[in-house]
């Protein structure tokens, strides 16, 4: 089968270019992608785009991710984070195709008290998180067959993402500050794009068409690490793979105020993936530990 997919540049994107191609043909679309090119953010091209190649299986992983400079550029990560995809499941509908989309945790306000679950209701605090769950309600809305693949403080060995920036800096800094009372689990982008081939699979494709695969489990599912940390735990659980490790200091969320607010507890229940899949995603440490010893961080590593 052909597959149609997004942001193949960004962390969860560039992993699915790997796992997707037991699948079919991975066709990837980006600003500067060849033979097919397109801006998310301009609704004619990426129609005409998806009219070209006629898939059966779009895979959308671009958005805009930067969750404080969304506070002013609502404008901008709406086009991208909710338009774009409502067109794409639009497109997807239209052609007998499905759509699987990404979304985040960031569409709770972390006062649930405990993990959530895919039917809580949202309540985003911010541009970011009201944008991304436009995105979800647009996907929906489009009707056919969709997934929703809602996931949390993504990283991995490319790109911008915490792992990489606190690497960074505890090479350049004796002392790292980082917040410690927000709680969320961290989740190895590759995790995300492994479990997202394995639920294509066991729905059946490519035996199935993608449309009966994932329309007979249409819906919104959370894909994320186990277990829950803060950044701060995060932080210490990256240095301790590393020799002579900066010190981390907690700090509360007062002591480093962003432009966008952030869910205090942004925790996701992964049952509704292991009831309907049997996939359960490894807890944060083991995953991290992998990442980083492919990264050349590990423990022993030279």
């Amino acid at each position: 089968m052909d597959i149609l997919l997004t942001g193949p540049g960004g962390q969860i994107g560039w992993e699915l270019r790997r796992t997707l191609a037991p699948l079919g043909t991975v066709h990837a679309l980006g600003r500067a992608t060849r033979p097919l090119a397109a801006d998310l953010a301009d609704p004619d091209a990426l129609r005409a785009a998806v009219r070209t190649l006629r898939p059966q299986l779009i895979v959308n992983a671009a958005a805009y991710t930067a969750v404080d400079r969304a506070e002013s550029e609502e404008d901008t990560a709406r086009a991208v984070n909710a338009e774009a995809p409502g067109i794409l499941a639009e497109e997807a509908a239209r052609l007998g195709a499905a759509i699987v989309h990404y979304s985040t945790d960031y569409v709770f306000d972390g006062d649930a008290g405990r993990p959530y679950r895919e039917d809580d209701a949202t309540a985003p605090l911010g541009a970011y998180g009201r944008t991304k769950l436009a995105g979800e309600r647009a996907v929906e809305a489009a009707g056919g067959a969709w997934w929703v693949l809602r996931t949390s403080w993504i990283y991995g060995a490319r790109g911008a993402n915490f792992l990489r920036t606190m690497l960074r800096l505890g090479a350049e800094r004796e002392v790292l500050r980082v917040v410690d009372d927000q709680r969320g689990a961290p989740t190895w982008a590759r995790m995300v794009a492994e479990a997202t081939a394995l639920m294509l699979a066991r729905a059946g494709a490519p035996v199935r068409s993608p449309a009966e695969a994932v329309g007979a489990h249409t819906g919104v599912y959370h894909v994320t690490c186990a277990g829950e940390t803060t950044w701060c735990g995060f932080a210490r659980a990256i240095f301790a793979r590393l020799p002579d490790p900066p010190r981390v200091e907690a700090i509360t969320t007062d002591q480093w105020p962003t432009p966008a607010r952030r869910p205090p507890c942004s925790v996701l229940s992964g049952e509704r993936l292991a009831e309907r899949f049997g996939l359960r995603l490894p807890p944060w440490e083991d995953a991290l530990a992998r990442c980083l010893e492919e990264m050349g961080h590990g423990i022993g590593s030279s």
